[in-house]
């Protein structure tokens, strides 16, 4: 939404008390917003310890979905819950490189702890995971080339791991292949620059669409 330069002007001249109610109610509709200037003027935790809570956060959910798991279908949602969660850190910390390494350390321990729940699916069940997995699998490569070369230092070991649990996967690897991911750009660390373009084309293509299998 715009505003224009005569409401903008109206606004400055509001005195201070009234701008300052107008904010509080503004900010208890949108939490988002008021969690994003809480931590930004307000909270004495950094940026990294912010970071680190919701790497602890992750470790231990995707470790109890593998404990509790009761199917593929309640993993995905539990997947897409803890997504959600990392979504929202990114948007209060504005937090670039957590939005890649929380999305791939997600990944990379959802395979590590379910890998053999995800093998022992039917092909019926498996589809809609499979296709989720393979999507955010695109998605995180897609992000860390927008990053500086220098952080693909600190997520190479990552990397190398979820091309392995990838690999271990035979069903998810089937279908990375037929989607065009290759698991190596993972282990080696060699993300193809159009990556981009071949992520928009596999979109189009409709290859990450659980009808399609």
């Amino acid at each position: 939404m715009t505003f224009e330069k005569d409401f903008k002007e109206a606004l400055s001249f509001l005195p201070d008390k009234e701008k300052d109610k107008l904010i509080l109610r503004l900010l208890k509709k949108d939490k988002i917003l008021a969690k994003r200037l809480y931590f930004e003027m307000v909270s004495s935790t950094s940026l990294e310890d912010k970071r680190s809570q919701m790497e602890e956060s992750i470790k231990e959910r995707t470790k109890l979905f593998g404990k509790e798991f009761y199917s593929v279908g309640y993993l995905n949602m539990d997947i897409r819950f803890l997504s959600g969660d990392i979504t929202e850190h990114v948007k209060i910390t504005k937090d670039k490189f957590g939005e890649v390494s929380l999305n791939l350390l997600l990944l990379k321990e959802v395979l590590k702890h379910n890998n053999s729940h995800i093998i022992k699916a039917t092909p019926l069940k498996f589809k809609k995971i499979g296709v989720a997995l393979i999507a955010r699998a695109y998605k995180i490569l897609v992000l860390i080339n927008k990053l500086e070369q220098d952080y693909l230092l600190e997520l190479e070991e990552n990397l190398e791991e979820l091309g392995r649990l990838i690999g271990e996967n035979p069903p998810l690897l089937k279908m990375a292949i037929f989607c065009g991911l290759d698991v190596n750009w993972f282990i080696r660390v060699e993300i193809p620059e159009n990556i981009s373009d071949i992520y928009k084309h596999v979109r189009a293509e409709g290859y990450l669409s659980a009808k399609n299998y």
